[in-house]
């Protein structure tokens, strides 16, 4: 989804880092072979969440929703060696191709003489799976299901610490949290009273930024 003028998006991609070739490739592949490869998280958020993930340097990361694996290949790029990602989503369709990306990333950096990391891809449904993980994460990026955006918010304040960063993916849905909800809409009512949580729990230092389709910053205090 693109809110700014076409012209002012362009240059701002081109004036940003380009992705590196492992997701060029990725994404071409998704697009051959994948339904729906509008879902990826694409070049120019993919390298925003590269420099988020570069800042906080997370040890262990969660992701919910992983599809085809871009976007947590991007957040891997901010993780130190050794670190751990955990990646959830309930199509196991893509596994096979997903883990040949994380695999084909660590050989990349062990050609460097760094990595590995540690990418464990769980298969399920998100809310059954989030409250057994152990242990608490440094990073949560949440980009499944819409209408479980509440459930899965409640459960990663169980598994968070201080310092903690969460990341929410498609928190405008497409512009439709500004227009009036329509009857048989059941993400745009939830996607609200997500991003009034996010804004509103004293837990939480709230930013939400107005790239691509919309995409908070929450700090745990």
């Amino acid at each position: 989804m693109f809110f700014l003028p076409k012209n002012l998006d362009e240059y701002i991609v081109s004036h940003s880092q380009e992705e590196p070739v492992l997701l060029q490739d990725l994404t071409r592949e998704t697009y051959q072979k994948v339904l729906q490869p509008i879902m990826l998280s694409g070049a120019y958020q993919g390298r925003v969440l590269s420099m988020i993930s570069q800042l906080v340097t997370p040890k262990r990361v969660l992701e919910i929703g992983t599809f085809t694996g871009y976007s947590a290949l991007c957040l891997a790029e901010g993780m130190p060696n050794g670190a751990e990602l955990i990646t959830i989503d309930i199509n196991e369709e893509l596994e096979e191709l997903t883990s040949s990306y994380f695999e084909k990333y660590n050989r990349e950096l062990e050609s460097t003489g760094k990595g590995p990391i540690h990418f464990s891809q769980l298969i399920g449904d998100a809310t059954e799976i989030i409250p057994g993980l152990e242990g608490s994460f440094d990073l949560v990026f949440i980009d499944a299901d819409k209408p479980n955006y509440i459930t899965y918010f409640h459960q990663i304040m169980e598994k968070v610490h201080a310092g903690s960063l969460i990341i929410s993916d498609n928190v405008l849905w497409h512009g439709k949290v500004v227009e009036p909800v329509q009857k048989k809409d059941s993400s745009t009512p939830v996607l609200l009273e997500y991003n009034r949580l996010l804004k509103e729990d004293p837990r939480l230092q709230t930013v939400l930024l107005s790239v691509r389709d919309g995409l908070t910053l929450s700090r745990v205090i």
